[in-house]
């Protein structure tokens, strides 16, 4: 599949070659864990154990390098699985990671939790604030690690400028774009060597699998990282790499109908006198707005946004929306809220990374934006 071909083209053949027995235009669920050797060390197209290689996870991981413009698509089974092969293939005991102040709390808990036990160390900045990461880097320093949009703050971070700082200091520039998708954003063009994804959300968009995915296109760090995948053995499996693959032919459609809906959220929720901030990058009052528009196609579909009456106001919110789901998780089809202080985000608490009290996160779906708007609407009271 050749790179000249659009985004919308290239989810849906990339990766999709027609089954060679059976001219199948959908690859097959390969649900096999091993394979008849023509001899000792005779692969058939290197297959030779799940673990190492699936042919259904390999159509998924050339989709997703497609899909990213990198050379090398690694699909896992789960976003955590696919940041735990990262931490261990990039740093050793003794070294350092920029962290943002604002990142999923599955991600800090990771490094605050696991990897400081075996020696890893890491400092919190603002992303947003290019001079706030190059204050944070030390000598040590193998990896900056960004979102954006970040989760749950919707923080916008100027890909190409930190990618400058950390190229400087000799670390990586690792991205998650879960939030974006790469049909809205692709970190590697603007800089970033990794790019890491939890497929479970928009890239699958059915609330149906759990995934995670890296791409990269050092060929080197590649190899490192495939050796890690197989040696760790966190993969995706065959129907989970299938489902996200059949997830992915839709992804343009969906993304272009979820960030028109969340801009109709965010600007129904501007107007509302019991929201006190809206966070959303397509809002020209937001503080990323300028660089979200240069590095963004739109604005994605995810909103936050803070409530008067605190903690719990933003609670009952939560619990009098009804066509919204109350639920963790996002990029679904389906519409869903949270409270990320009491659910995704619990185990930031007391750090650096604890969000607001008064704070709820909107995963807007591709639903009638009306009905949408009305439930918000009854919600909020």
């Amino acid at each position: 599949m050749s790179d000249q071909h659009s985004f919308e083209t290239r989810a849906i053949h990339a990766g999709n070659t027609a089954d060679p027995l059976t001219g199948a235009v959908v690859p097959p669920i390969y649900q096999v864990s091993t394979y008849k050797q023509d001899g000792v060390g005779g692969l058939r197209g290197g297959y030779e154990y799940s673990r190492s290689a699936n042919p259904t996870r390999t159509a998924l991981e050339e989709n997703l390098a497609a899909l990213e413009g990198g050379r090398r698509g690694l699909a896992f089974a789960s976003g955590l699985a696919a940041e735990d092969c990262l931490l261990r293939t990039l740093l050793t005991p003794g070294d350092h990671v920029v962290i943002p102040n604002d990142a999923y709390g599955g991600t800090f808990r990771l490094f605050a939790k696991v990897a400081t036990r075996w020696g890893v160390e890491f400092s919190v900045a603002d992303t947003s604030d290019v001079a706030a990461v190059r204050a944070a880097l030390t000598p040590r320093t193998k990896a900056v690690w960004v979102e954006t949009p970040s989760n749950p703050l919707l923080g916008i971070t100027d890909i190409a400028a930190v990618a400058q700082v950390a190229r400087t200091a000799g670390a990586r520039l690792v991205v998650d774009n879960t939030f974006a998708s790469p049909y809205l954003q692709q970190p590697l063009a603007l800089g970033a060597d990794v790019v890491v994804h939890s497929t479970t959300k928009y890239m699958g968009g059915h609330s149906d699998v759990v995934g995670g995915a890296l791409i990269v296109n050092d060929p080197e760090l590649a190899d490192e990282l495939v050796f890690h995948q197989n040696a760790m053995g966190g993969v995706a499996g065959p129907f989970d790499a299938w489902l996200v693959l059949r997830g992915i032919k839709t992804l343009a459609v969906r993304m272009d109908r979820h960030s028109e809906n969340a801009t109709k959220v965010a600007e129904l929720l501007t107007r509302h006198p019991k929201v006190t901030q809206v966070l959303y990058p397509g809002l020209p009052e937001h503080p990323g707005h300028e660089v979200a528009a240069k590095q963004m196609r739109a604005f994605g579909g995810m909103v936050s946004f803070r409530v008067e009456g605190g903690e719990e106001a933003a609670v009952e919110v939560c619990d009098r929306a009804k066509l919204f789901t109350l639920g963790e998780s996002l990029g679904g089809v389906e519409s869903l809220l949270e409270h990320p202080g009491r659910m995704t985000h619990a185990s930031a608490a007391g750090s650096p990374l604890e969000v607001p009290a008064d704070l709820v996160r909107l995963s807007v779906g591709i639903e009638n934006a009306d009905d949408l708007l009305a439930d918000l609407t009854q919600a909020l009271g």
